[in-house]
């Protein structure tokens, strides 16, 4: 890795020049993850440069997050993990819940502080990862590699010359599509003055809120004791609400649906997950390319991401040890991805209504069974009998739909 001074003689024109094999923009969960991944020495494989380029503190660097996914046995990351639950819970609009143990899987829960200090602290002792705090300006395909423009936190121009660029930066808008959904979501990290959580247990959807006019809502908890937990409030909808709407509908659902009785809000989430049947390009240049939620990782009938763009920064690290062009592969098979585009258009359409056929999924089907459907690892004929469990006439009208359907764009908010 070499910097030096190119341009123009006068040195207060030149333009700092830093080069390296790889460049990581933007310093989230799937930058941070392919950079960890490429900073490993193992025996026989070969170890690139890699520049990591995170976003300076302000607007442009990612917010605190929690990330929830399911693996059987330990995990790469499990000394980031906060918390896990074998038992998970989905309470319809009414009657009783339904409850089942995913064993082999762990529900586990990362929260970001945790995984940047866990990654930052090995990066710190691999000398092939050097990161770098910068405003990403623009990034330009050149002969034999890529071009990142740059400015410093002193305010000054730099370029990252790179043979491979992976950008992360969330898109500037999305790519059109029949069908858009936003996951947006408000949570509160809690502690109840009384001991109302049942620690082995996570509730991954309550029904009882309020229904939004289009699409659905549910809350969502992820008790860590008996005082303390996440509690959140999700929708499914066209539009985020405002902050006040959000604080309305976290409290309504505490304090009327889990009657929490006296509490305290330690801290708070945000956040917005856009839920597409767009095809997210991969690759945007012939060096360039896009990992993460960026490129195509968030699952868009869920709106989970973090295992997708953990198979995506894994297949990506494989293919750059082995000297391949390493496009970064998709997260989730393509039968997945025709199935969740029904499912989107029978939920934005009003055919189905998603409270009920989400019950009646979880209901129907074993959980874990549901969890590695929802990973793209089950077989043509366990898609077909999940399928079967759903509202057939309104999926497979939305199926014979889609189509026939235009592809319009959709500004992220």
């Amino acid at each position: 890795m070499l910097a030096r001074y190119a341009g123009a003689e006068n040195r207060e024109e030149a333009v700092a020049v830093l080069e390296t094999e790889v460049a990581v923009v933007g310093a989230g969960a799937a930058g941070l993850s392919l950079a960890h991944r490429l900073s490993e020495a193992l025996p026989g494989a070969r170890t690139p440069s890699v520049v990591l380029v995170g976003a300076p503190p302000g607007p442009l660097r990612p917010p605190r997050r929690t990330w929830c996914f399911w693996e059987s046995g330990q995990g790469r990351y499990d000394a980031a993990v906060s918390a896990t639950w074998r038992r998970l819970r989905v309470r319809p609009p009414a009657g009783g819940p339904v409850e089942d143990d995913i064993t082999p899987l762990r529900y586990k829960m990362i929260r970001s502080d945790d995984f940047e200090y866990l990654v930052s602290r090995d990066l710190a002792e691999r000398p092939a990862v050097r990161r770098l705090e910068a405003t990403v300006e623009t990034v330009e395909d050149v002969p034999g590699g890529a071009h990142v423009h740059l400015r410093g936190t002193d305010g000054r121009p730099r370029v990252l010359r790179a043979r491979w660029v992976f950008d992360s930066r969330p898109p500037g808008s999305l790519p059109a599509a029949r069908t858009t959904l936003l996951q947006h979501f408000h949570g509160w990290y809690v502690r109840t003055e009384r001991p109302v959580f049942d620690p082995t247990t996570a509730d991954l959807m309550d029904f009882r809120t309020p229904q939004p006019d289009r699409g659905l809502s549910f809350g969502y908890v992820l008790p860590v004791g008996r005082h303390e937990a996440l509690v959140e409030y999700t929708e499914f909808s066209p539009h985020p609400l405002s902050a006040d709407a959000y604080r309305a509908a976290v409290r309504h659902y505490a304090e009327e649906v889990l009657r929490l009785g006296e509490l305290e809000v330690r801290s708070t989430e945000t956040g917005v997950i856009p839920m597409t049947d767009a095809p997210m390009p991969r690759r945007t240049g012939a060096s360039v390319f896009r990992i993460g939620a960026a490129g195509g990782a968030t699952r868009p009938s869920t709106g989970y991401t973090f295992a997708g763009l953990q198979r995506q920064t894994r297949a990506v690290a494989a293919a750059l040890r082995r000297g391949r062009r390493p496009v970064p592969p998709p997260a989730h098979p393509a039968r997945s991805r025709a199935m969740d585009a029904v499912l989107l258009r029978a939920l934005d359409s009003g055919r189905a209504d998603g409270p009920e056929l989400f019950s009646r999924l979880f209901a129907r089907v074993p959980m874990r069974r549901l969890l590695l459907f929802l990973d793209g690892r089950t077989r043509l004929h366990q898609d077909l009998a999940i399928g079967l469990r759903t509202p057939v006439g309104p999926m497979l009208r939305s199926a014979l739909e889609l189509p026939g359907l235009p592809r319009r764009p959709f500004d992220t908010p």
